[in-house]
């Protein structure tokens, strides 16, 4: 039992006697005394109430020489910040006076409006078996419960990039590249796991707290993808590969000619299409999956959602194209433009004007960069840079300086909207308020508080997507930071590398090195 206090009134004086604690339970606190006695102005000197609470001898400890009133027992209520709790800390009544009943302590309650979560056995506790000076929670509330949103678990691999091996002879395998998600017909694809609304919390008071929002989501099947009737699970209808496309999940298979030319026209074609021998000039292949040439692509246009495969390669004449929205790998890439959003492997590349979205790697037999302009965002491999005839070749990596001047807009653009935010803020706030109350408004009152509303939407709307759209630049600027060139063997001069929004144009011959930045320079280090 913790220590208590008691005061005590003579006809002469008002004294105090302190209770030591028991079995192990606390000492009276100063502070908690002190400000018992400042709430009912009782005079006293702090030293003889220090002496009085380290001697606790239970002896009776003169304070002043007034005569004050009978104090009843009562009681201080402290209620916790976030509001789900309340906590009594009883005093016991002076020397003879009344005692609280717990009718009169529970309709208290109700005067304060404590409605939700009164722990009735605490309180009954209390008066069957009084503690003073103790803290007694007295009332409760339910957290609430955060919720989570829906997710899909995918049963493949959702990114996979082509990795050749290196043969003995230095030449590249383009064969064994495991870059197609096998499935046969009635496999799992794909799971939703729906999203959990989370459980509302009330506090003592009995207001409702509700969990944030939650984002539901769907399985949106694709072409030769069942969804089963609850929703849930996403099977493959057919056998093929699975790849991601637009948000859906789809199977796809594979088409095959012998060669494309006049013979068979302009190829289209959602799966994947594969070429035994040769892509003649002019002519043009669109596949929603892959592509694979075994033959040469001369000047035709490929477009592929995933990856481009070429065994031999592709000798544009200055109008071939290659587009994969995953990976590029070909044997060469001369007088031709070729674009990727994941890698791009390749032996030698030639006067061309070459971009990916990860990295390039130019080795093998060759292994070189001559002419053009070769991008990527991470990294740049190649034996050789240049040649001994000084052709204009560009190598740049990182990011595109243009998203520094995208990112200043964003930020500016955010700003601006939540300043805007902030000053109708109240005003909705206060809106909505006099809604939920009853109040009616006047038709003026009413298009003013739509048109506030519906601003109040759009610039949340604006943020938050401003928001990703600047958390996506900042994320690609700092890795551009570590973007670098790697020289296997020699850099010639009359190269240029970019790393970013610097550069630096060879004046003589590097070899065996790393191109990276430095101290906001373009420097060279060993590999």
């Amino acid at each position: 039992m913790n220590g208590y206090f008691q005061l005590v009134i003579t006809p002469n004086s008002t004294g105090i006697r302190i209770y030591p604690p028991t079995d192990g339970g606390d000492k009276l606190r100063y502070d908690d005394v002190k400000e018992y006695l400042e709430d009912r102005s009782v005079r006293f000197t702090p030293a003889v109430l220090n002496d009085a609470l380290n001697e606790a001898s239970e002896k009776v400890v003169i304070l002043c020489d007034d005569t004050i009133f009978p104090e009843r027992e009562s009681y201080k209520l402290t209620i916790t910040r976030d509001k789900m709790e309340a906590i009594a800390y009883f005093y016991a009544p002076s020397e003879g006076a009344e005692l609280m009943t717990e009718k009169e302590f529970l309709e208290d309650l109700a005067y304060r409006n404590i409605s939700y979560g009164i722990d009735g056995d605490a309180i009954a506790g209390f008066f069957a078996n009084r503690e003073y000076c103790k803290d007694i929670t007295i009332a409760r509330g339910t957290h609430v419960r955060q919720g989570a949103d829906a997710r899909i678990e995918y049963a493949f691999k959702q990114n996979l990039r082509a990795k050749p091996t290196m043969r003995e002879d230095g030449s590249v395998d383009y064969f064994n590249l495991n870059i197609i998600n096998h499935v046969k017909k009635g496999d799992d694809l794909a799971q939703l796991i729906p999203e959990d609304p989370g459980d509302v919390g009330t506090n003592i008071f009995g207001e409702e707290q509700r969990p944030h929002p939650v984002k539901p989501l769907k399985l949106v099947p694709g072409k030769n993808t069942i969804l089963t009737e609850d929703g849930l699970m996403l099977k493959a209808a057919v056998d093929g590969h699975v790849t991601i496309k637009e948000g859906k999940v789809t199977v796809s298979n594979v088409i095959q000619f012998e060669n494309v030319d006049v013979s068979t026209g302009n190829i289209d074609y959602d799966g994947s299409v594969e070429v035994k021998g040769t892509v003649a000039s002019g002519f043009t292949i669109r596949a929603g999956a892959n592509i694979i040439v075994k033959g040469v692509v001369e000047g035709a246009s490929l477009t592929a959602g995933n990856d481009i495969i070429l065994e031999r390669g592709i000798n544009g004449m200055s109008k071939g194209e290659i587009k994969a929205g995953g990976n590029i790998i070909t044997k060469f890439i001369e007088n031709a433009k070729a674009s990727a959003k994941g890698s791009i492997t390749s032996e030698c590349i030639m006067h061309s004007v070459v971009a990916a979205g990860t990295e390039i790697t130019v080795r093998g037999k060759r292994g070189f960069i001559a002419g053009g302009k070769v991008t990527a965002t991470d990294k740049i491999t190649a034996k050789v840079l240049g040649s001994e005839m000084g052709s204009n070749t560009v190598v740049e990596v990182g990011a595109d300086p243009n998203m520094k001047v995208r990112i200043k807009e964003l930020q500016k653009a955010i700003g601006d909207s939540e300043k805007k935010l902030e000053n109708i803020t109240p005003t909705v706030g206060a809106i909505t308020k006099r809604l939920k109350s009853g109040a009616k408004l006047t038709p003026e009152q009413t298009r003013q508080a739509q048109q506030l509303m519906t601003m109040n939407k759009v610039l949340t709307s604006q943020i938050e997507k401003n928001n990703e759209e600047l958390a996506q630049l900042q994320q690609k600027l700092a890795d551009s930071k570590e973007a670098y060139v790697v020289v296997e063997e020699t850099a010639y001069p009359g190269t240029t590398i970019q790393i970013g929004d610097q550069l630096t144009t060879l004046k003589s011959a590097s070899t065996y090195c790393r191109f990276e930045l430095r101290d906001g320079y373009v420097k060279s280090g060993p590999i």
